[in-house]
């Protein structure tokens, strides 16, 4: 039995209060979208985001559409690493309409 199947036959013996309980954490749970960039329902709005940080990818390339660096960036946002600042520009790369529309959308409603 694979570990899919094992965790099937567990949750089928929940009591249907333990199954919604269960079926809330697991849809709370972080996921990686691509290295180093994870999306979690509920934290800025699912947007792909740096890290286990609440910065999303849309945040820093909006800011490195208006100029500023690498270095810029990360005195800003000290807690990320160039690694950081490098994996979320793939991921810009990778998904670029994505990534526009989330800045459209942000700018449209005043969040940035």
């Amino acid at each position: 039995m694979n570990a899919i199947e094992e965790a099937k036959s567990v949750v089928s013996r929940l009591s249907p209060a333990d199954r919604a309980e269960f079926a809330f954490w697991l849809t709370s749970q972080s996921v990686e979208l691509a290295p180093g960039i994870f999306s979690t329902p509920g934290v800025c709005g699912g947007d792909p985001c740096v890290g286990r940080t609440r910065i999303p990818v849309w945040v820093l390339e909006s800011l490195r559409r208006q100029g500023l660096k690498a270095a810029d960036l990360l005195k800003a946002y000290p807690v990320l690493q160039t690694d950081d600042l490098a994996r979320a520009m793939a991921y810009v790369a990778a998904h670029r309409e994505e990534i526009d529309q989330q800045i459209a959308d942000n700018e449209q409603n005043g969040q940035e």
